[in-house]
């Protein structure tokens, strides 16, 4: 894997700790009161170098519908219900308890915070309650989209005869990711949105029923699944890197289950980096396509939902390629 060229942040070895623990955060690189996190390394210049990789303008959903997973393991996050209602003209519709974070989705800055450190730039509850501040919406008002880059981990392995078992804790490590980088001829720029495939999601959908209805509730008691390596390293990885956004096809971006000994990646990416974790993504369209065409890199859109103090959001993603 390429490093950057040209820096437009702090390197993570430079960045500062918190005070009383040996992790590093980045509240002072856009300033105390940024509300965009890493999203800031997206602009027009990005924009415009994403655009350019379009050949042949063809576009590919990135996400589950949104009643998948079926059933979500999460016992708290029911599926909704769709309520259709007649009208004189057709009709009107409405989802009736509507997790947002219960399908594709992104995790945003309200969503984690790093102990009592607080959330990203070191806010407290308190500077959340009653207030719009670090909502969703700032993401969607900025636009969460431009050049992503596929590691397509699952089939990198499977091509070499080391198929990845997606009922293990199998980690990802910065080595693997290098690995497959390098074996796909993909390089990086700053502001990209790093796009993980390891299978998961269209191993869970082939389940019998009856295995799916077992796994409901799993999460944190027995579930596991692979993702990246939860450790420093790898939060200095992506953030060396400049990703702008990491996104992958299982249900939370990092291995399970979790390894306290190493730490939890999302506290370190979402609090103290300020970076989007996109889960649950479908990827397995997006990988055949980037292999046909020799080509890994595309323009990603996605429809943030505009939502005053939003947690989290659909990722409504699509890859132009």
């Amino acid at each position: 894997m390429n490093a950057v060229r040209t820096r437009r942040t702090p390197a993570f070895a430079d960045l500062p700790t918190l005070p009383d623990r040996d992790e590093r955060h980045a509240w002072d690189v856009w300033g105390r009161d940024d509300e965009l996190g890493t999203v800031n390394l997206i602009g027009p210049e990005q924009r415009l170098a994403a655009a350019r990789t379009v050949r042949t303008g063809e576009m590919v959903q990135l996400t589950l519908p949104l009643d998948e997973p079926d059933p979500g393991l999460f016992d708290e996050r029911t599926c909704y219900t769709h309520v259709v209602d007649d009208t004189g003209a057709g009709h009107d519709d409405r989802l009736d308890g509507f997790y947002l974070q219960g399908s594709s989705q992104w995790d945003g800055l309200r969503h984690i915070r790093a102990g009592r450190h607080g959330y990203w730039g070191g806010r407290s509850e308190q500077d959340l309650t009653d207030t719009d501040v670090l909502g969703i919406d700032r993401w969607a008002a900025h636009g969460l989209g431009g050049r992503g880059v596929l590691l397509d981990v699952a089939g990198h392995l499977a091509a070499r005869g080391t198929p990845l078992r997606c009922d293990l804790p199998v980690e990802i490590t910065t080595t693997v990711l290098d690995e497959v980088a390098r074996a796909q001829g993909t390089t990086f720029e700053s502001g990209d949105v790093l796009v993980v495939r390891t299978g998961w999601t269209e191993w869970y959908r082939e389940l019998p029923a009856a295995e799916r209805a077992r796994m409901r509730g799993s999460i944190g008691a027995g579930f596991a699944c692979p993702g990246l390596e939860s450790t420093k390293d790898m939060a200095r990885h992506l953030w060396d890197h400049e990703f702008a956004a990491v996104a992958v096809d299982n249900p939370g971006v990092e291995v399970f289950p979790i390894d306290r000994a190493k730490g939890f990646l999302h506290r370190r990416l979402i609090p103290l980096q300020g970076m989007p974790l996109g889960e649950l993504w479908h990827l397995r369209r997006l990988a055949d396509a980037c292999a046909e065409r020799g080509g890994h890199e595309f323009l990603l859109v996605s429809g943030v939902l505009p939502l005053p103090r939003g947690v989290g959001s659909p990722a409504n993603a699509h890859a132009v390629l």
